[in-house]
């Protein structure tokens, strides 16, 4: 059977049947069998009103019937003629493709028609036959030419074409059925399920906003008369997607500000000189700025909920430590979560140093830490023994319980989901009394995506380096330049400098990485023979790294051979030298961090990327790292590179990806959507108005997991 014809098997331009709904699920429409259901279930269609969700994903232009001589060049078009010739052509090598190849007639011109890989067409089409084909127009040599278009017979019962000009959605579709078929039912039974939409926005609040009602957005996404029916129609529904989110993360903000308590914690001047000389160095202004910011939340019985983001070594730890001392002050708890046990090492190393002599009680637990260690220290953290707990996902087992948990910092908040989040804050034994919650970030997050992925967070900047730090030059190199790279690299290592090797795998495997085994045996016997070499990764007992990373600190180790366990809160100022092979499989976001471990001290450092990428993603991830240092612009062109369904997806954020919304494009409509957003929860908080139910009905369907709506009410 053909591809036209299977296109006409489903029924479409049925009469309206009242007992269809929304709900009917598909298995149960006329025409459409176990097969066809299930399908429809891979593309996510369970039900009728999931068909009426399923949208295009790009609409061609169709210009209508037309004689083969009106056709015209990158249009899509459908013709009527006879099949003049055909003829298999098959594959001249091996693997090669064949290509079934026929000339369509009529009184005006010829059409040449070409399907690849069609050997099937030798007993479905000859000459003689009537059809009709639709596809792109396209010249080549001297005719013009169809390359895999639609067809199906003619006679004269059915011989009719497209009469004018029309928009023709494209969906998504699977191999088994195809974007024609899943139109068509779509449009049989657009008619029967459209009167049923209810619309969430009230007619006025729409006609302000210059939004169409939902049922006729629905319409003419499927349905357009033209291109500017998608826009209005497309701008209605991203409107909505975005609408629901920000009610989610307002709703949310809003119930925690009025029925949860924090501890308001004492800070005047005595406590900030004091905190402030437990530090090694004087805060920068801008540091400065986002601690009063910090200390301002902290001292009111309002839970903080803030996000602090800052560049690669910008200080942002200091500032963590301040709102931390500021619990202890207030003889509270505070906690610091870091998303590896390298890392968590290394902040409770780093606090430590600032602590020394202090009466401040420190503690690490991690999942490392033996059975006693383990219980030892969860004992003394629920008996108020200890002030501050720097840990891992270990703080957020159950059997962890605080004393008087008063500030959590999060630190690196893209590996933590939501759900995560709101566990670490629930750690206190009062139900109704919540730690003020700092989220860090060494990756600026793009102002769009704040609003998307942390619209429920006050935001704070650290946007300036601490004096003294040197740029840090980049190169991205191919695997030919090696050699040279490791040739220069050495004889700066000769002069004093230290160097991290950045590899992706610790053991070599069937993709033929470069990996941290077998590579320090490489750089032993070719270019560090005389120098002293050490490898850290994530299969390393804890003591181990520890010991590791304190000789290359000391400067005892000239050359870290690592995997990205040393990706963010390492700071060896020494270390001034940096490569990172097969770069091109690392993400933009992670190849700036890696970055950062170097240009922490006074000289000048270098970062070299060796690279081979073969996709255009991987491309533009190394031309973004090779131009630039700022950490604003490197997110702005992840943002870019990614798109918003790669940066946040359910599986990281623990929120729906959008369907028709994208932030990159729809900042203006984001910003409007997060104004009514707070104007509607600031007049019906849980939105249990007569006007607002069916609002809250679909907010909770969508968010009420993702966002913890439930607790809400």
């Amino acid at each position: 059977m053909t591809q036209g014809a299977l296109a006409g098997d489903i029924m479409c331009g049925m009469a309206v049947d009242p007992t269809i709904t929304l709900a009917t699920k598909v298995s149960d429409l006329p025409g459409v069998g176990p097969t066809r259901a299930a399908a429809l279930q891979r593309l996510g269609i369970a039900t009728a009103g999931d068909l009426v969700k399923h949208l295009p994903h790009r609409w061609e232009y169709h210009a209508g019937q037309a004689a083969i001589a009106q056709l015209q060049p990158d249009t899509v078009a459908t013709a009527v003629g006879e099949v003049a010739n055909c003829r298999w052509i098959a594959g001249q090598r091996r693997g090669m493709k064949g290509r079934f190849q026929a000339t369509l007639v009529d009184e005006t011109n010829q059409l040449d028609l070409v399907w690849f890989n069609a050997g099937y067409l030798r007993d479905k089409l000859a000459p003689g036959m009537r059809v009709a084909v639709t596809g792109k127009v396209a010249a080549y040599r001297d005719y013009l030419q169809m390359v895999n278009p639609k067809w199906q017979p003619l006679d004269d019962a059915t011989e009719r074409g497209e009469d004018g000009e029309r928009y023709h959605g494209v969906y998504p579709a699977t191999e088994d059925l195809t974007s024609d078929q899943v139109g068509k039912l779509i449009d049989g039974w657009l008619d029967t399920l459209l009167p049923q939409i209810d619309d969430h926005l009230p007619e006025a609040f729409r006609n302000e906003r210059a939004m169409p009602a939902l049922a006729e957005a629905y319409d003419a996404m499927h349905r357009p008369g033209g291109e500017d029916d998608v826009k209005t129609a497309r701008r209605r529904l991203a409107f909505d997607e975005l609408l629901m989110l920000q009610l989610g993360l307002a709703m949310k903000r809003h119930h925690t500000r009025t029925h949860f308590t924090a501890a308001a914690l004492s800070c005047n001047d005595a406590i900030d000189r004091h905190i402030r000389d437990r530090f090694p160095f004087a805060l920068t202004g801008a540091q400065g700025k986002v601690v009063r910011e910090i200390a301002g939340d902290l001292q009111k019985p309002v839970p903080m909920n803030r996000l602090l983001q800052g560049d690669v070594g910008s200080g942002k730890t200091v500032v963590a430590l301040y709102a931390m001392l500021l619990a202890a002050a207030s003889r509270k708890q505070a906690a610091l979560m870091a998303p590896t046990e390298l890392l968590a090492e290394q902040h409770h190393q780093s606090i430590s140093a600032m602590l020394t002599g202090s009466a401040v009680r420190l503690a690490l637990l991690t999942g490392s830490l033996t059975p006693a260690e383990r219980d030892a220290g969860r004992a003394a953290i629920e008996a108020g023994e200890v002030d501050l707990v720097v840990g891992t996902q270990a703080l957020l087992t159950e059997s962890v319980t605080f004393s008087d948990l008063a500030v959590v910092v999060i630190d690196e908040q893209h590996r933590f989901g939501v759900e995560q989040r709101a566990t670490v804050r629930s750690k206190n034994a009062d139900a109704n009394t919540i730690p003020h919650t700092l989220i860090m970030t060494a990756t600026p997050i793009p102002r769009t995506l704040s609003l998307t992925l942390f619209g429920d967070l006050d935001v704070s900047t650290i946007d300036a380096l601490p004096p003294g730090r040197q740029p840090i030059d980049t190169r991205v190199v191919g695997d030919a330049k090696r050699d040279d790279v490791y040739t220069y690299l050495a004889k700066r290592v000769d002069s004093g400098e230290q160097l991290y090797v950045v590899l992706p795998a610790i053991d070599e495997g069937e993709l033929g990485l470069k990996a941290v085994r077998s590579e320090v045996e490489l750089l032993e016997q070719k270019w560090f023979a005389d120098k002293r070499i050490a490898s850290v990764h994530g299969q390393l007992k804890r003591d181990t790294r520890a010991v590791i990373m304190d000789r290359f600190r000391r400067g005892e180790i000239d050359v870290l051979v690592a995997t990205t366990v040393i990706e963010v809160g390492v700071d060896v100022p020494n270390a001034s030298l940096m490569v990172v092979e097969h770069a091109e499989r690392f993400g933009l976001a992670q190849l700036h961090q890696l970055r950062g471990r170097v240009g922490r001290g006074s000289k000048r450092s270098l970062c070299v990327f060796i690279a081979e990428p073969t996709t255009d993603d991987a491309a533009q991830r190394m031309e973004a790292i090779a131009q630039t240092t700022n950490g604003f612009e490197i997110a702005e062109a992840d943002l870019h590179i990614r798109g918003m369904g790669e940066l946040i997806g359910a599986r990281q954020s623990g929120l729906p990806p959008f369907r028709v919304a994208d932030v990159e494009r729809d900042g203006e409509l984001l910003r409007m959507a997060k104004r009514d957003a707070e104007a509607l929860i600031a007049s019906d908080p849980r939105l249990q108005g007569d006007a607002h139910r069916l609002l809250r009905a679909r907010l909770f369907k969508q968010y009420r997991e993702a966002l913890g709506l439930g607790d809400v009410g």
